[in-house]
């Protein structure tokens, strides 16, 4: 058995030699030396990255050095195709693809050889064995995968003039986590919601920089693609089909997108939607830097976007802060408690528990009972109403459009009460669900993203999808899963790409921010048990409860330390959606 760390770390300075055996080496890219233009080298619209360069295989090496030259040869192979065939005999050659997902594993992986080797053998079976890291799909989604990875079986040819050729191997790309973290970025692009275009959706990806342009234009060719599988007919674009980037340029104010396609100057809802899509895209990836951008369509000035700090693509629907008190909800303030909110929910009351608010200019809150779901206004005449009846259903949760939802365990169906309407709730399709236990449901603040907690230990994320016969609770993947006999104790909406798991775990209690994107986790200290959570962006509030108090903390801005806000007879903080 032989262990191979190829590039243990992603290289920080330039390989001015090559070693034998080694099979690459790497050189730091950042674009053409065009001024002003899609790839000038120092300006903040690209991301330097260092670029792999593959050696073919040599008369000289044995199997290990062809089989670490072959996966250097993958990880180049975007940027420089023509290596890779070089290894393969033409058998291979003709049946191997780069297509599909690649395969990311951890940079030490072990070769083994089934049987013992005398030196003289001329086929040789090679099994590469290593932890999984992840997989980026075709669509460009980063997906964290734990465990280990051996479907790696290789078939070697030693050729005439010494050294190897590989015969057999697995389909697609194989990387190493530094291959992915020295030629990728994580990028958030931004669609619009299918059902309410006047909201953003947050798509995360990993994206490859290519040495020939700058990551603006990477981000913006990506942009004018579907999204990913995660929000396939959730979400829409304001990109008419057939949309093309001819140039992108720039100087120090300014940002020029030149675009060519059937793009219409008086569609006025088009234009302001197209230009937040693009603004977005840019701002969140820090390749705009606050620039004003300018778009034009075949040389002519289409639309130009200044930065708002009233953006209202991305509404939250509200950051007032709530908590309750004996069945009574209460308005928080800056400094703590700011009193009672009107009307009958304000007033204290028995057996209500499990309360959500709607956006604040709808003004409601739901809270759960032992027959059902109860609603009513936050106003002085507001009466509370049993809307959904059920003795098994999940804590109510608001979509943005001021619909109430839960999940009926006992029956099995997904239902949608409306207001507005004021008729009874409607089912709303959800086939992934059925014969699950449905814990909690939770829909994101941006109308499209759902994560449904069920049994004890997982999370998973779903997306509502626009179908000809009506919304569909759907495209599910799994998000996290705890140790056996650990629980979920909460979940939480932070922003639209960001979820709070709390745990409680066998060694005590674990809180977990994840992107839902990617998948990636940062621990967020505790200091108390929690027993709920609530947030909104930065602020994070836990419900501390314990035989003597009930109480409220939030999270400093450190995100290291908690703080009290409210510091007896409150529980169930909460914030508008999430």
């Amino acid at each position: 058995m032989t262990t191979i760390r190829r590039l243990g770390a992603a290289v920080a300075i330039v390989l001015a030699m090559v070693a034998a055996g080694t099979g690459c080496t790497v050189i730091p890219v950042t674009g053409p030396y065009t001024v002003g233009d899609d790839g000038t080298g120092g300006d903040p619209l690209n991301k330097p990255f260092q670029r792999m360069i593959a050696m073919p295989p040599q008369p000289n090496w044995g199997p290990e050095d062809t089989i670490k030259g072959l996966q250097a040869a993958m990880a180049a192979y975007a940027d420089d195709p023509s290596i890779l065939p070089q290894y393969l005999t033409p058998e291979a050659r003709a049946k191997w693809s780069a297509t599909g997902p690649v395969k990311v594993i951890e940079d030490a992986f072990e070769i083994t050889y089934p049987t013992p080797r005398d030196g003289t053998e001329t086929v040789l079976q090679v099994t590469l064995k290593a932890q999984w890291v992840a997989s980026i799909g075709t669509d460009d989604a980063y997906a964290p995968t734990a465990g280990a990875w051996d479907g790696g079986t290789f078939e070697l040819v030693k050729t005439q003039q010494g050294g190897y050729l590989v015969n057999k191997l697995p389909a697609g790309l194989l990387l190493t986590n530094s291959d992915v973290v020295r030629a990728y970025r994580p990028a958030n692009l931004y669609y619009m919601n299918a059902d309410m275009p006047e909201r953003l959706v947050v798509d995360r990806v990993r994206l490859r920089m290519k040495p020939t342009e700058s990551f603006a234009r990477t981000i913006l060719e990506r942009l004018l693609k579907e999204p990913t599988a995660a929000l396939r007919d959730a979400v829409t674009t304001s990109f008419p089909e057939g949309t093309t980037i001819e140039s992108i340029r720039w100087n120090e104010e300014r940002v020029l997108v030149n675009l060519s396609g059937p793009l219409d100057p008086l569609d006025l809802s088009a234009e302001a939607a197209l230009r937040a899509q693009i603004r977005h895209s840019f701002a969140d990836n820090d390749v705009a830097k606050g620039r004003i951008i300018e778009i034009q369509v075949d040389g002519e000035t289409y639309a130009v976007d200044r930065p708002d700090p009233a953006d209202p693509w991305l509404d939250d629907g509200g950051d007032t802060a709530y908590f309750v008190d004996n069945g009574a909800v209460h308005f928080m303030g800056k400094e703590g408690p700011a009193g009672a909110v009107p009307g009958a929910a304000g007033e204290q009351r028995a057996g209500y528990t499990d309360f959500a608010l709607s956006k604040e200019e709808t003004a409601l809150i739901a809270a759960k009972t032992s027959t059902g779901i109860s609603l009513t206004k936050l106003a002085q005449d507001g009466r509370w109403q049993e809307v959904i009846q059920g003795t098994e259903l999940t804590p109510p949760t608001f979509h943005r459009d001021g619909s109430l939802w839960t999940y009926d365990n006992k029956n099995g169906v997904l239902l949608r009460y409306d207001p507005a309407s004021g008729r009874g709730p409607e089912r709303v399709s959800a086939p992934k669900l059925a014969g699950l236990d449905v814990a909690r449901l939770r829909i994101a603040r941006d109308g499209v993203r759902v994560s449904v907690t069920t049994g004890e230990n997982t999370v998973q994320i779903g997306a509502l999808t626009s179908t000809p016969e009506g919304l569909v609770l759907g495209n599910f993947r799994s998000l996290t899963t705890t140790e056996v006999g650990d629980e979920i104790v909460d979940v939480t909406w932070s922003d639209d790409e960001h979820l709070l798991v709390l745990v409680e775990s066998k060694a005590g209690q674990i809180l977990n921010e994840i992107n839902v994107g990617d998948g990636e986790t940062v621990g967020v200290p505790l200091k108390d048990r929690l027993v709920s959570l609530a947030a909104l962006d930065d602020r994070v509030l836990g419900e501390v409860k314990t035989d003597k108090e009930t109480k409220i903390v939030e999270l400093n801005p450190d995100r290291q330390t908690w703080v009290p806000k409210v510091e007896s007879n409150a529980g169930s903080p909460l914030f508008p959606l999430g």
